[in-house]
């Protein structure tokens, strides 16, 4: 029979200075400043369908970002 978890471990929190790991992780990419704006058209319409500009600009800086990632990736292995 398997224990129940803790429930410490859904309770964690994060400092105001923490920044979240998603955030972290798109910065990374250079598209932040089009992933806010996405957040920011969606908080504002509440549709998607409205921010589509935004969607594909951050879909292109996204696939741009994981295409030079693949060809970095592929350098340091030959």
């Amino acid at each position: 029979m398997a224990s129940a978890p803790s429930p410490a471990a859904h309770n964690r929190s994060r400092s105001e200075d923490e920044d979240d790991p998603v955030d972290q992780m798109i910065s990374r990419t250079g598209c932040a400043e089009l992933h806010h704006a996405l957040q920011d058209c969606m908080a504002e319409h509440q549709d998607w369908r409205k921010c589509q500009t935004v969607v594909q600009k951050f879909k292109e800086c996204m696939a741009t970002y994981q295409n030079t990632r693949k060809e970095q990736l592929l350098k340091q292995s030959t």
